[in-house]
């Protein structure tokens, strides 16, 4: 029997296919663009005759329909390895529960059985001549998830598009128990707009950049801000090591800074793990040779980024205190985002000869009362979770500079640290230094 052959024998309706769950089942959809909208709502439909199913998923760009469909968990649990603005306001609501994990760790979660998989639901492109799917924007912890599954269902979509990978980058049609069709867009991330702020604390990391390293950068304004920057500058080969690729990436290749050609390893590649963006950006690595996916055990482990040696990440953060702790995932309780790569790529660069890691934040934020609190804070008591502690957190940046925190002792970091807090606040947080005896008396005022 030939490929297409085999393809046909396996193709049914989404509705057809979800019938292979039952309760008490772990159904996983993998993560971002992974995510197998069809086979969602067929299995949402179900709400009425499955009870105690659970659900994993991570950074979702379209509503999600067994959360939607069955908001008091009836029938099934919604899990989230990492938190989309539209995972947060299931987890505020109810709907959702965070699972902690490190990316570089998170394929292992699989393989050494801690994460069991009775039905795995994926996106997928069409099948190729030989009877092959890619799995497109999504590589991660794919395969590791995919190997742990009683049984994969594939939703084959049209504008999945087809990405090299260095392994664990497809499938065979003879692997799967079932295929349905479904050419729905894609969930996208629209950029998020930069503000003064933004710009602000862009400008002041900028200067620590120079031609041939190879760049981590997360999303949200100030990368965008950044990636402006770079593209207007005189910047060049530039690499791309990160574990999600986002529209500021697509923004570089265009302006000819990235080339990969400086990096000491994967050499003229540009490699991520997950994507998500616009379309443009889809179209742009479909069948692109130049940009491969690997697995977030391979981008994410300190061993790899070590090798880069001129390597710098940039990511962002929610708060942080006097001793150098940053939280970059929680405000007080309240679920925001995760763990994800953030300690993955300080560990990295912290290790690489000539690494460098930014963890950057607004000095402040105005409540929903309009008072303003500092985010830099005398110490964290009310919950908030420690996403890199203060033995590796490297160069902290807010819109009032940048301050390396590394090897130095506990009364040089809070001087350090409180000259890039806002002006108003600095006077108070020098009091709490005193109280928490971490402030010298010759301390600068």
């Amino acid at each position: 029997m030939n490929v297409y052959e085999e393809y046909q024998k396996r193709l049914v309706t989404a509705e057809e296919a979800v019938k292979i769950v039952k309760d008490g089942d772990w159904v996983d959809y993998c993560q971002t663009c992974s995510f197998p909208e069809a086979l969602d709502a067929a299995l949402a439909a179900r709400k009425d005759e499955l009870k105690d199913v659970k659900i994993r998923n991570a950074i979702a760009m379209k509503p999600v329909q067994v959360v939607e469909q069955d908001p008091e968990h009836k029938a099934f649990t919604y899990n989230a390895w990492h938190c989309s603005g539209l995972d947060r306001h299931y987890v505020d609501k109810g709907l959702a529960y965070y699972m902690p994990m490190l990316f570089r760790f998170n394929g292992s979660y699989y393989t050494k059985g801690y994460a069991p998989v009775n039905v795995a639901m994926i996106t997928v492109s069409p099948m190729g001549p030989h009877g092959y799917f890619s799995y497109g924007l999504t590589n991660c912890c794919m395969q590791e998830m995919l190997d742990a599954a009683d049984h994969i269902i594939l939703e084959v979509n049209e504008n999945m598009p087809v990405v090299f990978g260095m392994e664990a980058d497809h499938i065979h049609i003879t692997d799967v128990d079932y295929v349905v069709e479904n050419n729905v867009p894609l969930g996208t991330a629209p950029g998020a707009p930069a503000g003064e702020i933004d710009r602000a604390i862009a400008n002041n990391i900028f200067p620590y950049l120079y031609d041939g390293i190879t760049l981590q950068i997360g999303i949200g304004g100030m990368p965008n801000a950044l990636g402006g920057l770079i593209a207007e500058s005189d910047l060049k080969d530039l690499g791309m090591h990160t574990e999600l690729m986002s529209d500021g990436y697509l923004k570089l290749y265009e302006a000819g800074k990235i080339t990969n050609k400086k990096k000491p390893i994967n050499t003229g590649k540009g490699v991520f793990s997950i994507c998500n963006g616009s379309p443009e950006l889809y179209d742009y690595l479909h069948m692109n040779v130049d940009i491969m996916s690997a697995p977030m055990a391979y981008v994410n482990n300190p061993a790899t980024i070590k090798a880069l040696d001129h390597f710098v990440s940039i990511n962002g953060c929610i708060a942080m205190d006097l001793y150098g702790q940053v939280c970059s995932e929680t405000a007080g309780t309240r679920h925001i985002s995760g763990t994800g790569g953030q300690l993955d790529f300080v560990t990295g660069a912290g290790e690489a000869a000539h690494g460098q890691a930014f963890l950057a934040m607004p000095s402040t934020h105005t409540d929903k009362k309009g008072v303003v609190h500092s985010n830099i804070l005398p110490k964290f008591t009310n919950g908030d979770v420690i996403t890199t502690p203060r033995t590796q957190a490297m160069f902290m940046a807010t819109e009032y500079g940048v301050v390396n925190i590394q090897g130095i002792p506990t009364w040089e970091k809070a001087e350090r640290i409180i000259s890039i807090a806002h002006p108003d606040f600095r006077d108070e947080l020098i009091k709490a230094a005193e109280e928490q005896k971490i402030w010298r008396p010759s301390n600068k005022r």
